[in-house]
């Protein structure tokens, strides 16, 4: 069917067109932003010089991360340490959320234990019994203590736990009157149904470890075993507050090429590489996965 385009259609369009234009401009900003000023002179970016075209083009800020291995060996460990976790959350959230998820007739104690579940939702231990914890679990300086403590986020079991009971309940009653056991029922049922909150769970995972590099500074001690932010943090720190008195006429000239702000830049911008190549594959189960586990019946 042919619809005629009236004068108020087609302005309504272009406003809508034009809207959309400029809200991803105004997202691209930021970023476009970053990355000119990763490539900038030190004293540009220092200066609040640079806003999208970089300054005396340099590539400083990112040769300075890259130089003396450090930055590769952390980058690994960041890798395994994504990779790990990852793999754990994935099935030790699965095998939280689905008893959860079921009526208090097949788990009477189901209450207690969401209440329990939605405690450390609101409270923690805190900073010093969290360290204590850990170092008498003898994990400190090891890739398991930035592994293990964040192994079930409460959030992402309660998000899968609410997106099982939004499953209908005839799939599981079918499968017990056939002898089906709730591990089967689980793995085989509820799980090949869930991917889009699987999904959605396992990239929080992914973009929370990625990111984190307050816990490395707590619970590593050695600097060669630092993720990849802690070793960018600590690298940008050392840059800033590096004594130019000692410092060679080489080293002072590279320093003066990089700054705070140009090598920040640099950071966030191989920060974000990872996430940007993983977030397409997982985009599309990302919005779906959030607005079914969001709910509850």
């Amino acid at each position: 069917m042919v619809r005629s385009r009236t004068l108020g259609a087609r302005i309504a369009d272009m406003l809508i067109v034009g809207s959309l234009l400029v809200l991803t401009l105004l997202t691209l900003a930021p970023v476009v932003h970053t990355i000119a000023e990763s490539l900038s002179n030190g004293a540009a970016a220092a200066a609040n010089a640079v806003s999208f075209w970089p300054i005396r083009f340099t590539w400083s800020s990112y040769t300075a991360l890259f130089n003396g291995g450090g930055f590769f060996r952390a980058f690994g460990i960041s890798v395994e340490r994504v990779v790990l976790n990852g793999v754990l959350s994935f099935f030790l959230t699965i095998l939280m959320a689905y008893p959860l998820s079921q009526s208090p007739r097949n788990f009477p104690a189901r209450r207690y234990y969401i209440w329990v579940v939605v405690f450390t939702m609101l409270f923690n231990g805190g900073l010093i019994p969290w360290y204590v914890t850990i170092a008498h679990l003898g994990l400190i300086n090891t890739i398991w203590a930035l592994v293990l403590p964040g192994a079930v986020p409460a959030f992402n079991v309660v998000l899968l736990m609410n997106y099982f009971r939004s499953l209908p309940k005839e799939l599981d009653e079918a499968a017990r009157l056939d002898g089906a056991s709730p591990w089967y029922i689980c793995w085989k049922i509820y799980v090949p149904l869930s991917w889009p909150a699987l999904a959605t769970v396992t990239l929080f995972a992914i973009v929370t470890q990625w990111n984190s590099f307050f816990d490395g500074f707590i619970l590593i001690n050695n600097p060669h075993n630092y993720p990849l932010m802690t070793f960018i943090q600590q690298l940008v720190v050392e840059t800033q507050s590096a004594n130019l008195s000692i410092l060679t006429p080489t080293q002072i000239a590279e320093l003066s090429r990089t700054s705070g702000p140009s090598l920040n830049a640099a950071k966030f911008m191989i920060g974000m590489i990872p996430m940007l190549a993983i977030y397409p594959f997982l985009q599309r189960y990302f919005i779906h996965g959030i607005r079914l586990g969001s709910t509850n019946e």
